[in-house]
């Protein structure tokens, strides 16, 4: 029997590589996105496969709960969350709409269609989730002059960086993988989309991007970056963490104290 995978957002970009790469490694697939079209070309492309398309809106209740039931049901060999949406703007300009759209797509959609897959994983003893970030998850601290302001898609990306590495340590017993992976700039429609000309920004191919990341799964690495030539940087970004998360106490802070008035 053929592996089997889910890929969502596999109409375009990462998540067409994602779908291209797993249907000649000889897995079977299933490949969500909202262009209905484009999955059918994709499933008419490849006749000797079993390829399953699934329409749907992840930004809507409906489509992440069809979605999430499909993996519930089915034997998920892997589960790669890649849909996204690019709503590059200041917080006070996000329209409410794409605001909720965002976090739909890229918090709660991954978070529910995780949730329903890894229980069947963890059962089985095997299977493994990508959930697509990327590298502006570590920018939080740039100053403004770094890029545009995109405070809600930052966000949402360091939610899965997070929400990634503690479902790891959860589910690592049990042999069930899981992996953050962090691309930086990729050659995609992702850009474009909102109206942004990087042509003549050297930019990384969605091939090299899976290629990362599936190798990144066979090193056992669950934040995978894959333009960040020294690893050291990620290690070291997660020991700051973990240093900063051990070194609270229930006293005081000195530099929160207030000397005595007077």
């Amino acid at each position: 029997m053929s592996p089997l995978a889910l890929v969502t957002g596999a109409t375009s970009g990462i998540g067409r590589a994602f779908a291209e790469r797993l249907a000649a490694d000889g897995y079977d697939l299933i490949v969500v996105g909202r262009d209905t079209a484009r999955l059918d070309v994709f499933a008419a492309g490849h006749p000797g496969h079993d390829v399953e398309t699934v329409t749907a809106d992840l930004s809507t209740d409906a489509g992440i709960d069809r979605v999430a039931g499909l993996a519930a049901e089915r034997p998920l060999d892997l589960l790669v969350n890649n849909a996204g949406v690019a709503h590059y703007m200041p917080l006070t300009d996000l329209p409410a709409a794409r605001a909720r759209e965002l976090l739909g797509v890229k918090v709660v959609a991954p978070t529910m269609i995780s949730r329903a897959a890894v229980g069947p994983m963890v059962a089985r003893g095997c299977g493994a989730v990508v959930n697509v970030a990327g590298m502006i998850a570590f920018s939080g601290p740039a100053p403004a002059a770094a890029g545009p302001p995109r405070a809600v898609y930052g966000g949402s990306l360091a939610h899965l960086v997070v929400f990634s590495q503690l479902l790891a340590t959860e589910v690592a017993d049990a042999g069930v993988r899981v992996q953050v992976l962090c691309p930086g700039v990729v050659a995609t429609e992702f850009h474009t989309r909102q109206g942004l000309d990087l042509s003549a920004v050297p930019r990384m191919s969605p091939e090299d991007v899976v290629a990362a990341c599936l190798r990144g799964l066979e090193l056992g690495e669950v934040v995978c970056a894959p333009g960040v030539e020294a690893a050291g940087l990620l290690r070291s970004a997660a020991e700051a963490g973990l240093a900063a998360f051990a070194g609270q106490s229930t006293e005081l802070a000195t530099r929160y104290r207030r000397a005595p008035a007077g």
